[in-house]
């Protein structure tokens, strides 16, 4: 049985969860309970804090997890493990911050208290800056640290922002790195036939899901006249599927239309002279 690690909880957990029941996997359990088994597809799902993620399965505790970029970096597992999927979700930044007047730049930042929850990426930015920082570590409310004098700047993790300028911060120059949810396994981490084909069919299961999110179906008539026209409009991932109409004349058209420009699609099929047009969500799909 394939053992699966997912964030417990956190802002991780609900797009993990989500995306993992799109792709055909019952992932729900007791309350708080730490396993959750889909017998139907030979899964295990163990739930833990992401930064426990980040560490089990590049030792080869777990085969495969869900966690973050930046979780994995800080506890330097990167190199011992294969990214395997980007997942499109917790999307964040790693940035300096300090109060305005404190540091313009992150060579300002030489000499002072920085506080963090992340300190091998501070460690390795400052190193990589040529600059030293006093580590201030912390588990969490970084953003809070100055105003409370325990450092005079930070290191935080930024969604938005709003956190950092509540607490009279600003980020200082470009992000120490960019993150988001990855699905990952360990670098040494051996599996028998069975185990890897199982985490072949977990990828593809995603994959399929991810991409589905990034399309709608577009189905619509069309004048024959009109076809050449369509076609360069809604040209599909290979090519628009074509089928004859009873009306002479007419053909039925479905093509696969990434779903940011459907509403521009259809003004354009509409002036070309298509009519009855459809647009239909995909859930999951394989490419």
């Amino acid at each position: 049985m394939l053992r699966v690690a997912v964030p417990n909880k956190g802002s991780l957990n609900g797009p993990a969860m989500q995306l993992l029941s799109a792709a055909g996997y019952r992932v729900d359990r007791e309350h708080k309970a730490l396993f959750a088994t889909d017998v139907t597809n030979d899964v295990q799902f163990v739930y833990l804090r992401p930064t426990d993620i980040a560490r089990n399965v590049g030792t080869g505790v777990l085969e495969v997890g869900i966690t973050g970029q930046d979780l994995l970096a800080a506890a330097g597992n990167a190199a011992a493990t294969i990214e395997l999927l980007p997942l499109g979700f917790g999307m964040s930044r790693f940035y300096f911050a300090a109060p305005h007047g404190v540091a313009a730049s992150i060579a300002d930042l030489d000499g002072k208290r920085v506080a963090t929850s992340l300190s091998a990426l501070v460690t390795q930015a400052a190193a990589k800056a040529g600059i030293h920082v006093e580590l201030v570590e912390l588990d969490g409310a970084v953003e809070t640290a100055v105003e409370l004098g325990l450092a005079d700047a930070v290191a935080d993790v930024v969604e938005t922002g709003a956190s950092l300028q509540a607490a009279g911060l600003h980020t200082i120059g470009e992000p120490i790195m960019r993150s988001e949810a990855v699905l990952v396994r360990g670098a040494q981490r051996i599996l028998a036939p069975a185990g890897e084909h199982a985490v072949e069919v977990l990828i593809q299961r995603l994959r399929g899901v991810l991409i589905a999110r990034q399309y709608v179906i577009m189905d619509y008539n069309c004048p024959i006249a009109a076809l050449p026209a369509a076609r360069e409009i809604t040209p599909g991932v290979e090519a628009p599927t074509v089928s004859p109409l009873d009306e002479d004349g007419w053909v039925a058209v479905r093509a696969m239309v990434p779903r940011t420009q459907a509403q521009a699609v259809m003004d354009r099929l509409w002036v070309a002279g298509a009519r009855a047009i459809l647009v239909t969500p995909l859930e999951a799909c394989r490419l």
